[in-house]
């Protein structure tokens, strides 16, 4: 059975169509803006209820409804246009077979462009979480209203106001939208505390799924700390079984308070339908990327400059690391406040400031909420050995994550194994480690290594394992750095890099 992971906002149709071609995939979707014809199935009324069960029974509804009539209020329909551009080369197929041909010129049009404009529509949520004078801030996803050049935003109660883009962030998937109004009577969501969420709670996720607005579905919390989102997402999601739907992403997933403890993003399906299996941002994620966005337009990142890699423990047991929980630092930065606080590659981080490391994907979170100038104590083992780090942490920019021309050494080295070995054909005494994902423009890169070449020394010291390796690595006594090699059954030494 495949299964889809589904952003449950924009472009339904694109859906469909992966969906035809049966592959794993991501897909997003357009909800329409005028809900679907539904089947209509009849209830018949319950006889011989007691009336401490219908009692139990009216207690409840009462509960549901007071939820709803004070989450509904603050939760709003996003209505998107965004304009994209494709090769119109391509006659009757994507996307103008989802989207239909918009009146733009292009192909067989009198200016012969290859180039052609269209106009996708569609609907998202939103939740309504900031009043500051007339502007009132709402929280969505990236996926809905990061790329939109129209939206407009629509009430509960039908008000439609225009909105303003204030920023959006795809590592997280969320948006902060405005709109301005000098009505009072608009209702703010409180947020909610994310961490005291746990798996059982009751819960409700609100939205317009499939476009029938101002929906609430009620389930429960399957599970928390979920990890594993579309696109490299960074989030730990909270997992819940209340419908989710094309066209929810952006409202708000509530508790029995009635306070927002959830972003809803994605779903995981096989149909492209609701299957039991959505996913939300925790709201204690995005806490502070709302004033990031209000003061900045953007969200701030605290940088720590490390490439980070989840060992299995077979490597961990490689390095002579016991602990099951933390991450290893595979590659530095060099000239990053990991590098100048005393962080080496090999590295295995398992605290910071006190608090376990559980995982990658939760470092990388625990550091991007960081200030800029703020320092910080990590917890590392290495060689065998405990010691805590102290690192002041700078601001995380594009330019300087994306330049692999200062990951030091541009490669992760993996142990030989009894598969490795064979595939390399290696006579059995050959020690050392394998070299793989070679980092263009990196120091690797530029000294000649290649994915596939056996590292047997560093600056002529013989490596017998990974903890050797990362020993040779880290010592900066000399002022150059090269390998030995084997390649394709031939001993060959690297040039040598300058630090």
């Amino acid at each position: 059975m495949k299964t889809t992971f589904t952003r449950t906002g924009k472009f339904a149709a694109a859906a469909a169509a992966v969906a035809a071609i049966g592959c794993f995939s991501l897909a997003v979707f357009l909800t329409a803006r005028n809900p679907g014809s539904a089947q209509t199935v009849w209830a018949e009324p319950v006889q011989g209820m007691s009336a401490q069960n219908l009692s139990f029974l009216e207690n409840m509804q009462a509960a549901n409804r007071s939820i709803s009539a004070a989450i509904l209020p603050a939760v709003v329909t996003l209505d998107v246009v965004e304009t994209k551009t494709v090769d119109a080369r391509t006659p009757n197929g994507f996307p103008w077979f989802f989207f239909g041909n918009p009146n733009q010129q292009g192909q067989g049009s009198d200016n012969g462009q290859s180039q052609r404009e269209y106009k996708a529509e569609g609907l998202g949520s939103g939740v309504i979480i900031r009043k500051t004078g007339n502007i009132y801030y709402l929280l969505t996803n990236q996926h809905v209203a990061g790329s939109a050049n129209d939206i407009q935003v629509k009430l509960y109660d039908g008000r439609e106001y225009p909105g303003k883009l204030v920023g959006a962030d795809d590592r997280k998937d969320i948006a902060l939208v405005s709109f301005e109004t000098k009505d009072v009577d608009i209702p703010v969501a409180k947020l909610g505390d994310s961490n005291n969420v746990k798996t059982g709670d009751i819960v409700f996720a609100v939205g317009s799924p499939l476009g029938y607005v101002s929906s609430v579905t009620q389930g429960i919390v399957s599970a928390v700390g979920r990890d594993g989102g579309p696109n490299g997402n960074i989030n730990d999601f909270i997992q819940t079984d209340a419908a989710i739907n094309q066209g929810n992403s952006g409202g708000p997933l509530v508790n029995i308070y009635g306070e927002v403890i959830g972003i809803n993003a994605w779903i995981a399906s096989s149909t492209g339908g609701s299957q039991g299996l959505g996913f939300s941002i925790p709201v204690n994620n995005v806490k502070k990327a709302i004033d990031d966005f209000i003061s900045d337009g953007k969200v701030k990142y605290g940088w720590l400059g490390v490439s980070l890699v989840q060992m299995d423990k077979d490597f961990l047991g490689a390095l002579g690391v016991t602990e099951k929980n933390g991450a290893f630092v595979s590659q530095v930065f060099i000239g990053s406040p990991a590098e100048k606080g005393g962080l080496s590659a090999g590295d295995f981080i398992v605290s910071l400031d006190g608090r376990e490391v559980k995982s990658v994907d939760q470092l990388v979170r625990d550091v991007g909420d960081l200030k800029s100038g703020q320092t910080v104590r990590f917890g590392v083992i290495n060689n065998g050995k405990r010691k805590d780090i102290p690192v002041k942490i700078d601001e995380r920019t594009d330019s300087v994550v994306s330049d692999s021309s200062t990951l030091w050494p541009g490669f992760t080295p993996y142990p030989i194994t009894d598969e490795m070995r064979k595939e390399l054909k290696l006579d059995a005494k050959i020690q050392g480690v394998v070299v793989s994902g070679v980092q263009p423009k990196s120091p690797a890169a530029k000294v000649g290594l290649q994915s596939g070449d056996v590292v047997t020394a560093v600056n002529g010291k013989d490596v017998a394992n990974l903890q050797e390796f990362y020993a040779r690595l880290s010592d900066k006594s000399g002022k150059e750095t090269w390998f030995d090699i084997i390649r394709d059954g031939s001993a060959l030494s690297t040039m040598r890099y300058k630090r």
